[in-house]
């Protein structure tokens, strides 16, 4: 089994996305030995937003007309790709930024969703292409959110990612969730519990 460790976290050990994919990758470890991590550090190495520039280098029909900083793009591009349709399992660190995810995960998001490659356009609409992975989301957030109607609707996070998931053709995702982070030290120390009891609990599933 092949487990992608990604985190998007700009803030290293003060990142509590980061603490828990840490935990969710190790759990799978212990569940499965020779389970082999790949692990890809969108804050330390993120990949340029897509711009005009980019993305002629990313979808042209002839690499070899294109510039050198352009073959370098295309070549991260595909790099990040590959790296992506050879997990079985993901382990994808996406936090709360403004009800939605950190830019980073966005431009990495952005690389491996590919018309012809990921999904594919058809007469009765688009469909996935990499189903059969699993795919397991960290989510942290500072307030709030799930347990309440009004405030789900801002939920531009889960939800986001979540469905581009599914888009891609990936429908067995898991979600380990800390939030009321920003609450104070006994909420926070809760989440962190709960989220806990949650990797113990799909562990033994995910790792099957």
């Amino acid at each position: 089994m092949k487990i992608l460790h990604i985190d998007s976290s700009p803030l290293g050990e003060a990142s509590a996305s980061r603490k828990l994919t840490a935990s969710i990758v190790e759990t799978l470890r212990r569940a499965n030995p020779r389970a082999a991590v790949y692990r890809r550090d969108l804050a330390a190495a993120p990949p340029a937003h897509l711009s005009g520039h980019v993305l002629q280098a990313i979808v042209s029909k002839e690499p070899d007309a294109l510039g050198e900083d352009q073959r370098q793009e295309r070549a991260r591009t595909d790099a990040l790709l590959e790296e992506f349709l050879a997990a079985d399992v993901l382990v994808i660190g996406a936090p709360m930024y403004n009800f939605s995810i950190p830019t980073q995960l966005k431009a990495w998001i952005d690389r491996i969703a590919q018309a012809g490659k990921t999904f594919k356009y058809t007469e009765k609409g688009p469909v996935g292409l990499v189903g059969g992975k699993r795919v397991v989301i960290a989510s942290s957030r500072g307030g709030i959110y799930a347990a309440n109607e009004a405030l789900q609707a801002l939920d531009h996070q889960e939800a986001y990612v979540r469905t581009v998931l599914n888009f891609l053709g990936i429908t067995d995702v898991s979600i380990v969730r800390a939030e009321g982070l920003n609450l104070g030290e006994e909420p926070r120390a809760k989440a962190f519990t709960l989220a806990q009891a949650e990797i113990d609990g799909l562990a033994p599933r995910v790792a099957a």
